[in-house]
């Protein structure tokens, strides 16, 4: 049937094709059932900026099926059947009604297939503005939930804005561009550009199973060898996307800016190419490898590269090191690598204290090594990361993994193999090599025989700089609220800008079958919690990954929450810090949306503290109530402190959930609505006995001391294990126990025990902190960052937190009308439910 099918339709091309010219059909971006393309017709996308049809390549004469730039038919993006050509003039593109994709020859052969399938009759083909070749069923009702097929999920040699390279973990498929066989010959080549997620991102061009070129790994701002980007921010911004479910990266091109491509060539370079309408040529902006340099492991192990070192072959070794192989060097072959001049000293006695006289070398401006090896952690600081290495007798070096916060860095890389692939670059990162004490400068490392303590305590003076900062901080409080009052008019922030928040997010959407598998079609045997509007259930990744699925009701959708939901998923997808809950990925299908966050082995604070078996609330003993208490916090205050400030509006137990660990992380901040400051009338949302008065009082009038008042409510229940009704009886309570100095008599709950001294004196703390956030005036409360430091500095005195009440209360003349400025004063204020 299929070759009768082909021959009737070839029959009716030779029929049908003089009519379509004479008639002067216009240009379509669109192949739908009853059209086909001929070699010598086209597809055209709806802005004009892509053609599909056939060509043939340089001298070649032989015809392929491709996508190519209408300013330049040189500049071919895509190649459908590069490895099998159609001899002369006969080719043929049709779409099957059983939504398949076919390249025919003047044979009625298949010379390439999309292989897609439909349920439906009416599947289409459409060339999009991007450049993608999509598939879809045409009779759906919503056009991007109906792609059955696209070519930006098979790359050829070329990568556009809104392609991505990397790897899916839900479907195991990679993306990744193969170089042609020659200019002449589209074929699969010798080379390949991939994404790296074996350690930090990173990009690789391999030829066949060696690496001749990498990128350096991905730093938060730019991959650490090639800091040039930072120079095409008005042409394209990147994006790289780390979690559970995908791994990848991509850019996309900012509004009117020049057309722009990444070709691998078939000579293994990587090129940026952007094109100058004026001179109608393609100008090269980055080639990688871009100098000698750039060979992979030019050096070899613990070798570093200088491009402009002519006199040393442009190879040294590190400090602390010497050539491998002396002879090899003087030939110029330094791919032998560099030796430890000095064995390192580090011994663990068992105890958990590792003795070391070992030190770190800092060694500047450089693209950090190959990590395919490397331990990432990007949850720790720096400073946090140095001591880790020191402390482990294997680590050999150690670099930070994100430096958007400029000079503020943060995570972790540490390096316990050899250090392959240094060079120094232009903005280059600092990479921190351990050497022996003898092999470093003076005052380089730590004195001789003195133990390294893997578990150190916080010292007096880091308690003595935490004060100071306490106080600095009331004091500029006092200093904002002395300010003259600003009409509400012109006291409001400006709008969070449209094109910040029309920015795709920087999280994966997955496909609604993906979902489906991942929780065995949402079993009910797989619902792990329900909320008034969304049930979450237990999904499974192919590669034994649990997340939690949220599955929203509805009646959500239908009450106009479906309206806001890809806005609060980007802003959702900006939010990591070690204590929120963190989103991994979303799907939006027809009616269907879902959001994907990392699993939480301990579900939520409240099913513990709240059980009705003492046993069970048992399990959280104080040790882990207090650790909660804080995390919390430190949750809060980042969203806080954030450029454009987060306020999560629903602070309450059951919206922290408690990972493997029993860590606290803050969740359902994102599931209702998005508010942008100065936008009037909030929808009113807290939940009773944890909305703050004013916020009752005057309406929805939001600041963050909202958050600072259910935060003291939730810090009062996790001591307590009480729940606080509407008229604020616990509070109450707490308020009597503290005034009476019978908080371990009355107050904390008695399922857990009694606590030792030290404990009681922490806990006592936290009650004295939560009674400070619970206070009627906003003005009188703290903000977040001063309660982080009161609960975590062992500097701060009971005396200390009271003259901090004293002084807020002090401030507290100033009206409520101008409170946002000064708790709202880092940026464009962005509130969450």
């Amino acid at each position: 049937m299929d070759t009768i099918f082909v021959h009737l339709l070839l029959l009716s091309f030779m029929i049908l094709r003089p009519i379509a010219i004479a008639a002067d059909v216009p240009e379509s971006d669109t192949l739908g059932k009853g059209r086909n393309i001929t070699d010598g017709e086209t597809l055209v996308s709806a802005d004009g900026t892509f053609t599909l049809g056939f060509f043939s390549p340089g001298a070649s004469t032989k015809r392929y099926l491709g996508i190519w730039f209408s300013a330049s038919s040189v500049a071919v993006c895509w190649v459908a059947n590069g490895g099998r050509p159609v001899n002369g003039n006969s080719g043929v593109l049709v779409v099957r009604d059983t939504g398949s994709l076919l390249l025919l020859d003047g044979s009625g052969q298949t010379i390439w297939s999309s292989n897609s399938t439909s349920s439906s009759s009416s599947a289409e083909a459409q060339l999009l503005n991007s450049g993608n070749l999509v598939v879809r069923d045409g009779g759906s009702s919503s056009s991007s939930d109906a792609i059955l097929w696209q070519s930006f999920d098979h790359p050829s040699n070329t990568l556009l804005s809104g392609m991505k390279l990397g790897k899916n973990k839900w479907t195991g498929a990679e993306w990744y561009l193969t170089s042609w066989r020659s200019a002449d010959d589209p074929s699969p080549g010798a080379y390949r550009r991939a994404l790296d997620t074996s350690g930090l991102p990173e990009l690789v061009v391999w030829e066949g199973n060696v690496r001749t070129y990498r990128t350096g790994p991905w730093n938060g701002r730019w991959f650490s060898g090639v800091p040039e980007v930072s120079a095409y921010r008005n042409l394209i911004w990147y994006q790289v996307t780390t979690s559970p479910a995908e791994v990848s990266y991509g850019y996309t091109s900012n509004p009117g800016a020049a057309l722009t491509r990444v070709v691998l060539t078939d000579a293994g370079v990587a090129k940026r190419l952007v094109w100058d309408a004026g001179a109608r040529t393609w100008q090269t902006f980055f080639q990688g490898p871009r100098d000698v340099c750039d060979a992979y492991g030019k050096c070899g192990a613990f070798g570093l590269c200088d491009a402009g070192a002519a006199s040393t072959w442009f190879c040294t070794c590190l400090t602390g090191f010497s050539p491998a192989s002396p002879p090899a060097w003087s030939l110029r072959d330094t791919s032998g690598g560099c030796k430890r001049n000095v064995k390192l000293d580090c011994a663990n006695n068992g105890s958990g204290t590792t003795t070391t006289t070992d030190g770190f070398l800092l060694v500047r401006g450089v693209k950090l090594p190959d990590t395919h090896n490397a331990t990432v952690d990007m949850s720790i600081t720096v400073e946090d990361c140095a001591a880790r290495c020191l402390a482990n007798c294997s680590c050999l070096a150690y670099a930070a993994a994100d430096i958007r916060g400029g000079d503020v860095r943060s995570g972790c890389v540490m390096w316990t193999d050899d250090i392959v692939d240094l060079r120094y670059v232009d903005k280059g990162q600092d990479l921190y090599l351990r050497l022996a004490r003898s092999e470093l400068p003076a005052a380089a490392g730590p004195s001789p025989q003195r133990p390294f303590r893997t578990a150190p305590v916080v010292g007096a003076s880091a308690a003595a700089v935490a004060v100071v900062l306490i106080v600095l901080s009331v004091v500029l409080v006092i200093r904002r609220r002395r300010r003259p009052i600003i009409p509400a008019a012109q006291s409001a922030s400006p709008s969070v800008p449209s094109t910040e928040l029309r920015r795709p997010p920087s999280v994966p959407s997955v496909d609604l079958s993906s979902l489906r598998r991942a929780t065995n079609d949402f079993s009910a045997d797989n619902v792990i919690g329900r909320g008034g509007f969304s049930t979450v259930f237990e999904g499974n990744l192919a590669d034994g990954t649990k997340v939690a699925v949220k599955r929203l009701t509805q009646s959500y959708l239908t009450d106009g929450g479906g309206e806001t939901f890809m806005r609060e998923v980007e802003v959702m997808s900006e939010l990591k810090h070690e204590n929120l809950a963190r989103l991994l990925a979303y799907c939006k299908d027809g009616n269907e949306r879902i959001l994907v966050y990392e699993y939480m082995e301990n579900r939520s604070l409240n099913l513990c503290i709240f059980a009705r078996d003492a046993n069970q609330r048992a399990v959280l003993n104080w040790e882990r109530r207090l650790e909660i208490i804080v995390g919390v916090a430190r949750g809060v205050a980042y969203l806080h402190g954030l450029s454009k400030v987060v306020i999560h509006r629903d602070l309450k137990p059951s919206n922290v959930l408690l990972d493997g660990n029993w860590r606290a992380k803050i969740a359902d901040f994102g599931t209702a609505k998005v508010f942008v400051d100065g936008q009037t009338n909030p929808t009113l949302v807290q939940t009773e006995g944890y909305r703050a008065p004013e916020y009752t009082a005057r309406g929805p009038s939001l600041t963050l001391k909202c958050d600072v008042y259910s935060f003291g409510v939730v810090l009062i229940e996790i001591v307590s294990g009480q729940r606080n009704s509407s008229n604020q009886t616990l509070v109450s309570d707490a308020r009597e126990s503290w005034s009476q100095n019978k908080i371990k008599e009355n107050l904390l709950d008695p399922a857990v025990g009694q606590p030792g001294p030290e404990i009681l004196l922490r806990l006592e703390r936290c009650v004295q902190v939560g009674l400070l956030c619970v206070q009627q005036s906003p003005a009188d409360r703290p903000s977040m960052a001063e309660v982080v430091a009161m609960l975590t500095v062992n500097g701060t005195s009971s005396s200390q937190i009271r003259s901090h009440r004293s002084a807020a209360a002090a401030a507290a003349a100033t009206p409520l009308a101008t409170q946002d400025a000064s708790s709202g004063a880092h940026g464009d204020s962005i509130y969450l439910t």
